[in-house]
């Protein structure tokens, strides 16, 4: 792509997936030269004619598993990040999602490609987990109140 290109939008969502537990559930992608991961929310981008909600459901349903689940309204809108993949540049927009669960088995089995080459691992991470952990955590000051 000519570097004089602009970014391509890429609407995206994130999902913070509450457990009864009042567990956070993040995934990982790679381990860091300095041996730590980056830890992120469920979700990705928003297909053409989708709403961001259905897009929410969708990837949870992809990334986890899980169909039955009821949305919040929208709790926060990230900064847009760039970002090149094959060659193109995408600048993301991402809206973010309150969904409570009862705790459950993850089902990472309706990965996309890219999703499964790309995401090492899942847990479910209490507050006190956040703060203590010397990975990366997206979004950022996720331990704080």
């Amino acid at each position: 792509m000519p570097l004089d290109r602009a970014p391509i939008s890429r609407p995206s969502v994130r999902v913070l997936l509450i457990d009864d537990a009042d567990r956070l559930l993040l995934f990982s992608a790679g381990e860091r030269a300095d041996g730590t991961l980056r830890w992120f929310t469920a979700g990705g981008g928003v297909h053409p004619g989708e709403s961001h909600e259905q897009a929410a459901l969708r990837e949870i349903r992809e990334e986890t598993g899980l169909t039955d689940v009821t949305l919040s309204r929208e709790v926060w809108r990230g900064r847009p990040w760039t970002t090149v993949r094959n060659g193109v540049t995408y600048e993301i927009e991402q809206r973010y999602y309150l969904a409570r669960v009862t705790a459950f088995e993850i089902d990472t089995s309706g990965f996309e490609d890219f999703e499964g080459a790309t995401i090492t691992g899942h847990r479910w991470w209490t507050v006190s987990d956040l703060a203590a952990t010397n990975d990366t955590l997206r979004p950022a000051g996720l331990p704080q109140p």
